[in-house]
């Protein structure tokens, strides 16, 4: 379901009573929901969950809990509470892997300065988790991805390429070091990067997932109203994602993805068919895209890669062209 399918859902629910405490809702496409609370705190409100996408539990409870944990990050906040969400056939597999997964998740909750604090499980067919997560954040620091200005400059902050490879684990074709790079980069939170942006202007933020790396940049372009620039040969990509899709290991929320942003985006000559699926590519718990002014967007980058964040600067925002993407 790509974004415009999504908005034709929504549009059925019953429209929000005016209330000016609701800082951000149902009415933009943001990652989270934000209510003030009073003039020092607003709280951030997220909720994901999905199947297994690696075998092994516990890192599927990290990747799962670093999932959601990053709506929060992406919109300036901290979060500070978590609940589990379950589904889990407890009849037919063994409870230690929930135990597993549950452990995982805990160890992320942790690290991201979060707490458990309750949940709920049911028992399925086929395992699901993930968590409702609770943040802060000061009302006047909130980091929509519908404010970005024309100049501003576009930084990544993890490698893209995750559903190709995720694809690769479901079929079996996947290579060891490929694995672990993988986990690795769906396990790593988005804390350093959202604590190293608070200290610049960033203008507008959301965190790459199953849209694509293209699907988000899209919502920031029409929510903010700005046209944007990808350069192609600057988005950071997992070692063997492109050697992985020629070989058409690509998954269908990607072919998904390329489908319908077609009218768009405009793409150079050069930019080959499979170079347009992966930065269409279904990414779970990926970096964040953060919109920053040009004059910030180099000492922002050289902080973050002097953090450890795989970041990279891969476009930019325009006043021509507003609600479109150009890829070169």
């Amino acid at each position: 379901m790509g974004p415009e399918d999504l908005a034709q859902v929504l549009r059925h629910l019953p429209k929000n009573v005016d209330d000016p405490n609701l800082l951000v809702g149902l009415e933009t496409a943001d990652d989270a929901g934000v209510y003030k609370i009073n003039e020092e705190t607003a709280l951030v409100q997220t909720l994901d969950f999905f199947t297994p996408i690696v075998d092994d539990p516990y890192m599927f409870g990290q990747i799962g809990a670093a999932n959601a944990l990053s709506d929060v990050y992406a919109m300036g906040g901290k979060p500070i509470t978590v609940m589990n969400i379950v589904a889990f056939p407890i009849n037919t597999l063994n409870s230690s892997i929930l135990a597993d997964i549950l452990a995982g998740a805990s160890d992320k909750v942790r690290e991201s300065g979060a707490i458990l604090v309750g949940g709920h499980s049911i028992d399925d067919e086929e395992p699901k988790f993930g968590l409702s997560v609770t943040g802060t954040i000061h009302p006047d620091r909130i980091r929509s991805n519908a404010a970005a200005k024309p100049g501003d400059k576009l930084i990544l902050t993890k490698p893209i390429g995750v559903g190709i490879l995720t694809t690769a684990i479901k079929n079996g074709s996947i290579d060891d070091d490929s694995l672990q790079e993988v986990m690795q980069v769906m396990a790593t939170l988005n804390k350093t990067a959202a604590e190293t942006m608070e200290n610049y202007n960033v203008n507008a933020c959301t965190d790459v997932t199953g849209f694509g790396l293209l699907g988000h940049t899209l919502e920031i372009a029409k929510g903010s109203g700005v046209g944007i620039t990808i350069t192609n040969d600057a988005v950071p990509v997992l070692s063997r994602a492109r050697e992985y899709a020629e070989q058409d290991i690509i998954p269908g929320g990607t072919k998904k993805n390329l489908k319908w942003l077609a009218g768009d985006v405009d793409y150079a000559d050069d930019i080959s068919e499979l170079d347009r699926l992966v930065l269409c590519d279904a990414v779970t718990s990926g970096g964040l895209l953060i919109s920053v002014p040009a004059e910030e967007a180099d000492a922002l980058q050289n902080d973050l890669l002097a953090k450890g964040v795989q970041s990279a600067i891969i476009g930019e925002t325009t006043g021509d062209n507003a609600g479109r993407i150009q890829v070169i």
